[in-house]
């Protein structure tokens, strides 16, 4: 381990053991914990930072103390955009967007002029330094426990993530008769943070709960066979949206609001047809 390496572990383990206080070099400032997915080893990163805020949401800035590279952390995001932030007192999923343009601009000078240092780091460095905004996920309510209630808070993260995405669409600026315009990155990073969460609940379901319930329930075989015809529906569905982000230019052209409203109606339709079938099987597992 090298000794940056060491010296970050032991801020992670000092923030955790101490209610997110820290001595120090720290000694005194908010941090946060923030743990990306590795782009390339798909491992967990956790990373110490410090906690900035626009309102209510956190913001985070790779700056890489003014280095000429972005922080691993940020390209780790970018690929691979839901995030875990622990702040001491709470631990929650977050989806992690850059801040773009003018925006960027306001937030940057906003954050230097609290925390001069920032711009230190800047002037280091030709690299444009990216402000992070930390949009907390979702979190239904849900008043039921077990694998039932695991389902319907899954289900529930997903339609109202896809319900952003669809509000984010009709945000988007138009071409103005000059092209497609460039997609947003809010509206990428939430749209990769969904079909990464979408591929991973559909892959647990396909390779272990599934076919528990069908070795238990050999009558519904039928029922199973039909919704992974709908996951493989689904799934194409996904592989475009996500071929329309990596585009040239990564232009919202080409239908892209077309293909999030098929997503929609094809997801939604089949939400509610698993949780009509499974949810009365899962709950009398567990009664």
């Amino acid at each position: 381990m090298s000794s940056f390496s060491s010296f970050n572990q032991n801020v992670i383990d000092e923030f955790r053991a101490n209610a997110g206080k820290v001595g120090g070099p720290f000694e005194g400032a908010e941090l946060l914990l923030l743990t990306t997915t590795g782009a390339r080893s798909g491992r967990p990163h956790t990373v110490p930072l410090g906690l900035l805020r626009d309102g209510g949401t956190p913001l985070v800035v790779a700056s890489a103390a003014g280095a000429d590279r972005h922080p691993a952390w940020y390209h780790n995001l970018l690929a691979r955009p839901l995030v875990r932030v622990e702040t001491g007192s709470e631990e929650y999923e977050a989806v992690a967007v850059p801040a773009e343009g003018v925006r960027r601009e306001e937030l940057f000078a906003r954050i230097v002029r609290d925390e001069p240092g920032y711009g230190a780091y800047q002037e280091r460095t030709a690299r444009v330094i990216p402000v992070v905004a930390l949009h907390r996920s979702h979190e239904p309510a849900v008043d039921e426990g077990g694998i039932a209630g695991k389902l319907l808070s899954v289900h529930g993260w997903l339609r109202a993530e896809l319900a952003l995405l669809r509000e984010l669409v009709r945000e988007e600026p138009a071409g103005g008769g000059r092209g497609p315009a460039p997609l947003g990155l809010q509206l990428r990073q939430h749209c990769v943070a969904f079909c990464h969460s979408l591929e991973f609940h559909h892959r647990s379901e396909d390779a272990g709960l599934f076919p528990y319930l069908e070795q238990q329930h050999p009558h519904m075989r039928e029922f199973f066979r039909r919704i992974g015809e709908e996951h493989r529906i689904v799934a194409g569905l996904q592989e475009e949206l996500v071929r329309a982000l990596d585009a040239p230019g990564g232009n919202a052209g080409g239908g892209f609001s077309e293909r999030v409203a098929r997503m929609s109606r094809e997801l939604e339709a089949h939400l509610d047809h698993e949780e009509a079938q499974l949810l009365p099987v899962l709950r009398a597992l567990e009664a």
